[in-house]
């Protein structure tokens, strides 16, 4: 197996570093779409890459703690990544909606707060604000459940018709006290207080980490290194990890680490479970 890759900053050296020298204290914390599975055109076809819960199985032992923090709905990511049973992941926690629901391997159960109000308003007045928008052509509506998302990647222009839907939709977003969130090709109106990186400090500190990395390939994975950051203020060594892509640079720009989208991920998982094995 091939060596593991250098961090290009000092503090990714020193967050790997600590993970190596004691991965027993260490947390791993990871997107799904993009990041475990590859990004697709219909997101109810999103599955995990084939060797991402082998790798996690094999790494997930030696940790404090294994999370996967999406936007989807955690049952649906579970499902997606095939997560649930087994072997190697009874401690692995799913986080989903952004951290509003939370996936327990060891129960089975998840635990949520009530949907917020906004939301169904939202969802009874999309259709027909799209109607109304040339650009809306060829987008599409994905239901979430806590949330609602406009896809574009089907329009004949998808990165036109992001661009202007992004007006529209945050009006509407903060008419109903919902908050866009815009991703790769995708705008989702979702509430507001919770994000990935309040998610994954919560976790983190839950877990008493003394090491934290953080995989994503999103926009909606920056507040998830912002919460990384915070940590090495607090004097907790971490690695930030981009699952590049050529859709978004923001978060290639700001990482220590940049794999090849996941298959990048998933190969330095392995590389993670051989070096701490």
């Amino acid at each position: 197996m091939d060596p593991l890759p250098t961090p290009r900053t000092q503090a990714g050296q020193d967050g790997l570093a600590a993970l190596l020298a004691k991965p027993s204290a260490a947390v791993v914390g990871l997107d799904f779409d993009g990041t475990l599975a590859p990004i697709v055109a219909d997101p109810e076809q999103a599955r995990a890459h084939p060797d991402a819960v082998p790798a996690l199985a094999a790494l997930a032992p030696r940790l404090a703690s294994v999370a996967v923090i999406t936007g989807r709905p955690a049952e649906v990511a579970v499902a997606y990544g095939g997560f649930a049973g087994v072997p190697g992941l009874e401690h692995l926690t799913v986080l989903g909606h952004y951290g509003a629901e939370r996936w327990e391997a060891a129960t089975g159960a998840v635990t949520a707060p009530p949907p917020h109000p906004g939301v169904a308003a939202v969802r009874a007045e999309l259709p027909g604000l799209l109607e109304r928008t040339d650009a809306a052509r060829g987008t599409w509506i994905e239901e979430k459940g806590r949330a609602v998302a406009v896809h574009t990647r089907r329009a004949a222009d998808p990165q036109a018709a992001f661009e202007a839907l992004r007006v529209p939709l945050a009006g509407l977003a903060t008419r109903y006290g919902l908050i866009l969130e815009p991703g790769r090709l995708v705008l989702e109106l979702r509430p507001p207080g919770m994000d990935k990186g309040v998610a994954l400090l919560d976790h983190a500190r839950a877990t008493g980490a003394e090491c934290v990395v953080y995989a994503g390939d999103d926009l909606g994975d920056l507040p998830a290194f912002a919460a990384i950051d915070t940590l090495r203020a607090d004097g907790v060594p971490g690695l930030l990890v981009c699952s590049g892509s050529t859709e978004v640079t923001e978060l290639a720009e700001r990482a220590d680490l940049v794999v090849d989208g996941p298959e990048g991920v998933v190969a330095l998982l392995l590389r993670l479970a051989a070096a701490t094995g």
